[in-house]
């Protein structure tokens, strides 16, 4: 796990060193065991590196023998002992244990069309000084981020936008990217709330030359048929077999790996793996709320208890919501999802006690374990595929058009009268019709929720702390396993996970498996009406909002009073709001990235 960055300089000019210092700088917290850079002709990769694999010799970038090819990568290659070895078959010898010369010498062998080989969660660049050109590449989900813009006669890359903008990138913002942030409570990609910067997309490749960039698709999911894959048993059977071999090779680490154990049915399966597979006693994380809607400590604890792992548990109470600004500033962008700061605060834990842990992000996703999917499904099927997919779109909406028309002052409401909010979702929706529509329903999760906010959680979060998390769910044999499983099978009769649960009630008990799915999430609403009230009604409503001529602020001032007062349930609007303003003073207000100090705001140094 690292941080990497560089650039392309089209007139093949080398930019000043300093700003490469910036960018590295900038992305530190991903990897404070070591930095290495190249740069000659115009091009520069670097790296930050979190020394996981290979601790003495996995030092990056890696060069080839004749110094024409550089490769820096951010992530894991799971299967890399396996490629290592079919690669010295062909006279391509591995000459240290890193998963990152694996790269190299598959990019010798045969260019940059290996990616399919691939087992892991990545993003990588490859400079091909022969050719004059960088390489970037992202896993098929997007579970590790990659940045790029054009800026002048400069292609710049990072891990993450800070390091942009610590090279001179502008701040400003895209409004059709707000205008996306408020009907979906995320951004996705490739767009970012930053004009000149996008996200390279994931499952894609972007080719950095002297004429520009150019993105090609190397993973097309889609092309995965749904058929009958046998009778539960065999379904049961090949699900268990294949997420304890994901789970076997995330465990290949040269430092110790802990969990995430919120004692949910995808965690707890998790970590009944790792207990397992493990030659010690794992180390599990968790969490817990003094409010009892929230708190999934109880489960944690049963499941600890089961699998005889070394349990750690903290308590978090409202004080929390003080991190909102620190979470900001690691995650670049606006995010509605308060997930992040329980997040935060158990990846924190976690890091004093290991440097990796597994986690079951993607489970939901992959298998319907959303109560939205329940909700949705369990009405009467629409007439055609058109009304199937607005009807879900609205489903999962923050701020309907109606509730924008309120919201958005005429400016902003004129300013993107023309952007449509569906174009992203629709051109996934486009691609997955021969789906059945629960299937349809996974996959625009799948490409969308997942690489713009599900899977940023983990990722800046833990790398904040310099904290590696590895996602078993996301193998890519369980993700064709399932995108090979009709949607029946998934959600049914209301009930989410229907044939996950019981393929893995004898691994991890009744309990465990059909709990109440709880949120992982915080009881911010409640808080809004007691403790954040006045934090509410200060940020929202300050001079300096009401200054961006964006919002309607007597509208925003009847969400803050219908939901203190208790008149109607305005948590999820309040939150994305809350967390847009953070981020305008952060990032936008003073045109550079900001240090934080709870709910002030002081200059880097």
């Amino acid at each position: 796990m690292c941080g990497i960055y560089g650039y392309l300089n089209m007139a093949g000019q080398d930019q000043d060193a300093t700003l490469l210092r910036e960018m590295s700088t900038a992305l530190k917290h991903r990897g404070p065991d070591g930095h290495g850079e190249i740069f000659r002709q115009g091009l520069a990769i670097g790296n930050q590196r979190l020394a996981i694999i290979d601790i003495q010799g996995g030092k990056q970038p890696f060069v080839s023998d004749d110094g024409e090819i550089a490769v820096v990568q951010n992530g894991e290659i799971f299967n890399y002992l396996e490629l290592a070895m079919d690669l010295a078959r062909d006279g391509y010898l591995c000459r240290t244990r890193s998963d990152t010369e694996v790269l190299l010498r598959l990019y010798e062998r045969e260019g940059i069309g290996f990616l399919d080989k691939l087992n892991g969660m990545f993003a990588f660049a490859i400079a091909d000084f022969r050719k004059q050109c960088i390489y970037l590449a992202r896993d098929r989900v997007g579970v590790k981020p990659l940045y790029w813009c054009r800026s002048g006669d400069t292609i710049w890359f990072a891990s993450e936008i800070k390091s942009l903008l610590g090279a001179g990138v502008s701040a400003e913002l895209d409004e059709s990217a707000l205008d996306l942030y408020l009907t979906y409570n995320f951004v996705p990609p490739p767009v970012t709330m930053f004009r000149q910067i996008r996200h390279l997309p994931p499952g894609h490749v972007a080719i950095c030359s002297r004429p520009g960039v150019t993105i090609n698709r190397w993973w097309h999911p889609y092309e995965v048929e749904t058929v009958p894959i046998g009778d539960e048993a065999g379904w049961a059977e090949e699900f268990n077999a294949t997420l304890e071999d994901a789970v076997r090779l995330r465990l290949r680490s040269d430092v110790q790996v802990g969990a995430f154990l919120s004692g949910g049915v995808d965690s707890s399966s998790i970590v009944a793996y790792m207990s397992k597979l493990s030659a010690y006693q794992v180390q599990t994380f968790s969490i817990g709320f003094e409010d009892a809607r929230f708190d999934e400590s109880p489960y944690a604890r049963a499941a600890s208890a089961r699998f005889q792992t070394k349990h750690i548990c903290e308590e978090v109470r409202e004080d929390v919501a003080q991190l909102w600004p620190r979470v900001t500033y690691y995650c670049d962008q606006p995010h509605g999802d308060v997930s992040f700061l329980p997040t935060y605060r158990v990846a924190s834990l976690a890091a004093k006690h290991a440097k990796v842990v597994l986690t079951g992000d993607g489970g939901d996703e992959l298998f319907g374990g959303y109560e939205k999917y329940a909700s949705f499904f369990s009405a009467p099927d629409l007439s055609s595929e058109y009304e199937f997919e607005r009807s879900y779109l609205d489903h999962i909406s923050l701020f309907d058009r109606d509730a924008k028309e309120r919201l958005y002052s005429p400016a902003l409401a004129l300013s993107v009268r023309d952007h449509n909010t569906s174009e992203i979702a629709n051109k996934i929706f486009q691609e997955s019709r021969h789906f059945d529509r629960i299937n349809r329903a996974l996959y625009l999760d799948l490409l969308m929720l997942l690489p713009g906010n599900n899977l940023v959680k983990p990722d800046r979060m833990g790398m904040a702390v310099s904290l590696e998390a590895r996602t078993p769910f996301l193998d890519r044999r369980m993700i064709e396993f399932a995108l090979r499983t009709p949607g029946d099978r998934k959600v049914r009769n209301g009930e989410t996970k229907h044939e996950m649960k019981k393929a893995v009630t004898q691994l991890i008990g009744q309990d465990l498996a059909y709990r109440d799915k709880r949120m992982f999430t915080l009881p911010i609403g409640e808080w809004f009406k007691q403790e954040l009230r006045n934090f509410c009604y200060s940020v929202l409503l300050s001079d300096r909002a009401a200054s961006r001529g964006l919002f309607n602020m007597g509208y925003v001032q009847q969400m803050i009073d219908q939901h203190v007062g208790g008149y109607a349930n305005r948590t999820r609007e309040l939150r994305a709001l809350l967390a847009l303003e953070l981020w305008f003073n952060m990032f936008i207000d003073t045109k550079q990235v900001m240090k934080t100090s709870e709910f002030g705001w002081v200059r880097s140094q």
